[in-house]
């Protein structure tokens, strides 16, 4: 037991005895991904099963032992060294995945990794009405530079939604509502993304005003010393900008990678559709759940648990592992925050499958699916109000003592909240 705790402990060190990232360790790091590289390199070509699997030990133990090891070092950088831990975990989900399918990493229409197969009818889902097929995959001016072998890497490890691949198959992609003439399209990107910054950047400045939250060593949302009435406002209302931030968040880094990739890398717009489908409107959780929230990380839960619960239970055990891989994911990134573990994380994510079951019996039962503003309210139910304790577990651990946008360039602090208590001071003083 002490041995299998000695190896844990090798590869994953306690937070104090993580090493602070400084800029020699840049190259650490890079070099820590050339396993993982080769992992993507193998899975597009055919016959390499038994050499992936055999290579998946190496990268899993090369991408959480570096990852996990190194932190950046400061009060306030907690969020940042969550992002390490994520990055580590969707590589590590992403390895597997390369590894365990004996055919490889197949785009649609592909029999073997390049190889065309006679006839394909299987594309991705989308959200367009009349059910239009996959997106379009056009080469672009790096598919030319680069040798074939590193853009075939390339493209296999930078996709997550799998737009185009086999393991995409059925996944919702909201409805394009940008011109895709290249320049209108980056203007409307570069738009989108500084409104999600604003959002971002409103919501954290409003949770660093709660005491106990805005502290780097964590503080709970439900604060002890307000009455009942006032308690739940305040964490109902930290949560909904928690949630919000975090959705607004994944809009800016996507539309950052969008200009990008259409910008400098001379993608098609068409392969850059959105990542969310307006979340707050979801009428059901399996509306929320499998459409309206984003789906760049569907594969990586279905690695950690969807494909275990399938294989002992079919289709109810796929959403309980799914679910349940997803709360392990969560909850082994916090642990990048450096204060430890709490189940509840898992706890909540495992409880939306029982809560998908039961619409669907409901379905069954009255011969109406969940929807309209009933079908609203119990999402709003499920996830503002039994989501609650899932923040304030990561604002306990001092998520909301980070920064997420540096305070020299927010303007809700340098702006917004000056100018309010300005207005407060003359209008709302006795």
């Amino acid at each position: 037991m002490f041995s299998i705790h000695h190896l844990y402990r090798t590869i994953i060190p306690y937070p104090e005895d993580r090493i602070p990232i400084e800029r020699r360790h840049a190259l650490h790091l890079l070099v820590a991904l050339l396993p993982m590289m080769y992992m993507a390199y193998l899975a597009r070509r055919p016959d390499t099963f038994l050499l992936r699997i055999m290579l998946l030990p190496l990268v899993v133990l090369s991408v959480l032992g570096t990852f996990f090891r190194f932190a950046v070092d400061g009060v306030g950088y907690g969020p940042n060294n969550w992002g390490l831990a994520s990055f580590a975990l969707v590589n590590v989900a992403k390895a597997i995945d390369y590894a365990w399918r004996p055919e490889g990493m197949l785009k649609i229409g592909e029999e073997k990794p390049g190889v065309l197969a006679k006839s394909s009818h299987k594309r991705n889902g989308n959200a367009h009405a009349g059910g239009a097929g996959p997106f379009p995959a056009p080469s672009s001016v790096w598919q030319r530079r680069l040798p074939a072998w590193m853009y075939d890497s390339l493209e296999l490890l930078l996709t997550n939604r799998g737009i185009g691949w086999k393991f995409g198959v059925g996944m919702h992609v909201p409805k394009e509502h940008r011109f895709l003439e290249r320049s209108a399209f980056l203007s409307e990107t570069l738009a989108s993304c500084f409104h999600s910054f604003l959002i971002v950047d409103a919501c954290e400045a409003f949770i660093k005003l709660v005491p106990g939250v805005k502290s780097p060593e964590g503080g709970s949302i439900f604060r002890p010393e307000l009455p009942i009435p006032q308690r739940y406002i305040l964490s109902t209302a930290v949560h909904i900008a928690t949630g919000s931030a975090i959705g607004a968040g994944f809009e800016m880094c996507y539309d950052l990678s969008t200009l990008i990739g259409v910008g400098l890398f001379s993608n098609e717009p068409s392969s850059w559709p959105p990542v969310m489908d307006h979340p707050w409107l979801s009428d059901s959780l399996h509306v929320f759940w499998a459409k309206r929230w984003h789906q760049l990380l569907r594969e990586t839960f279905f690695v950690f648990g969807g494909f275990f619960g399938g294989l002992t239970a079919g289709n109810v055990g796929t959403v309980f592992g799914t679910f349940i891989g997803s709360g392990l994911f969560h909850e082994c990134s916090a642990y990048g925050l450096g204060h430890g573990f709490d189940p509840y994380v898992i706890f909540f994510f495992a409880l939306q499958a029982p809560l998908l079951i039961l619409e669907r019996v409901w379905t069954r039962t009255t011969g109406h699916r969940v929807k309209g503003i009933c079908g609203r309210l119990w999402v709003y139910f499920c996830v503002v109000i039994l989501g609650q304790p899932l923040v304030d577990s990561w604002h306990r651990r001092g998520f909301g003592g980070g920064y997420i946008v540096d305070p020299r360039i927010s303007p809700s602090r340098l702006l917004l909240i000056p100018f309010l208590q300005v207005v407060y001071g003359v209008f709302g003083s006795p």
